[in-house]
């Protein structure tokens, strides 16, 4: 699923939405981290929104997929972010030792409608393993010690039916 013809798929199609959402993930950072200058990138994919960091952040980047990617370094992060990425991890025990080195946690999740699975264009059984409602996001979080701070929908448009978090290390300020 996640193979080469995956990712080059997305390099030649999608490259100039790419762009555009990795600047408004990293406007939606700045506006609610002050003294952002650590960041790890869960499930970077291609890469491209390391490639779109501002200057003066240092950006980790990890994924399964063959692209480079620097890998993760054990010093702690300012934020960890998860664009994307959540739905498609089997086990959260797992991430578990790197929510504990993060001050923070960012993702973007698709979040089900009230309508219910049946002909959202989210449901993908196979490729999605959760499916999230707001409040189950939370419980997850809460799970490893983090609290909600801001949600919106800063990638719609382009997007839509997705929902950004940011979650607060409460063992970690």
């Amino acid at each position: 699923m996640y193979d080469l013809n995956y990712y080059e798929n997305l390099l030649r199609i999608h490259s100039a939405t790419a762009e555009s959402i990795c600047k408004r993930r990293w406007l939606f950072l700045s506006e609610h981290i002050q003294d952002l200058k650590k960041v790890l990138d869960y499930g970077s994919g291609v890469g491209w929104f390391r490639a779109w960091a501002p200057p003066g952040i240092a950006v980790w980047s990890y994924d399964i997929g063959l692209y480079p990617q620097t890998g993760i370094d054990l010093i702690g992060y300012d934020v960890t972010c998860f664009w994307d990425v959540l739905e498609h991890i089997r086990d959260f025990q797992d991430i578990e030792p790197i929510l504990m080195l993060s001050k923070k946690v960012a993702c973007t999740v698709p979040i089900i409608p009230e309508e219910g699975l049946s002909e959202w264009k989210h449901f993908k059984p196979g490729e999605h393993l959760h499916y999230f409602t707001k409040d189950s996001l939370v419980a997850l979080f809460d799970k490893f010690g983090f609290s909600p701070m801001v949600e919106n929908d800063c990638e719609c448009p382009p997007r839509k039916d997705v929902t950004t978090f940011l979650f607060a290390n409460r063992w970690r300020p």
